[in-house]
C-alpha cells in the first residue's frame, strides 16, 4: 500500500526556518516526481516546489530563493528546507508522490504557522 507520511511542521516565528520531511513507501519503482503543495486557510492548493528523479528542482516564483526542495532516491524521500519564512507561508504542507505511470499520491499534509 502506497503511502506518504509528512513531518516537520509546526510554530515559527517570522524570519525563522523549518524542515519539512516526507517519507514514501509502498511503491515499487521510486516516484519520478515528488512535491511539497501547500493550501492555506480559504485558497485552493498550490505547488511549492517539485523535482523530478534526475532533473534541477522547480519553485513557485513566491519561494524562490528561500525554499529548496531535495530528495534521497534510495531513501523514498523528499525534503523541504524552509527559510525565511514568512506569515504568508502559513499553510498545511502536503506531499506528492507522482509514479512513472503517473499515478499520484498525497500524504496526509503537516501544518505550518508563521506568527509572532
Amino acid at each position: 500500500q502506497v503511502q506518504l507520511v509528512e513531518s516537520g511542521g509546526g510554530l515559527v516565528q517570522p524570519g525563522g526556518s523549518l524542515r519539512l520531511s516526507c517519507v514514501a513507501s509502498g511503491f515499487v519503482r521510486s516516484p519520478y516526481r515528488m512535491g511539497w503543495y501547500r493550501q492555506a486557510p480559504g485558497k485552493q492548493r498550490e505547488l511549492v516546489a517539485q523535482i523530478l528523479r534526475s532533473s534541477p528542482a522547480d519553485y513557485a516564483d513566491s519561494v524562490k530563493g528561500r525554499f529548496t526542495i531535495s530528495r534521497d532516491n534510495a531513501k523514498n524521500m523528499v525534503y523541504l528546507q524552509m527559510n525565511t519564512l514568512k506569515p504568508e507561508d502559513t499553510a498545511v504542507y502536503y506531499c506528492n508522490a507522482e509514479t512513472w505511470s503517473l499515478n499520484s499520491y498525497w500524504g496526509q499534509g503537516t501544518p505550518v504557522t508563521v506568527s509572532s
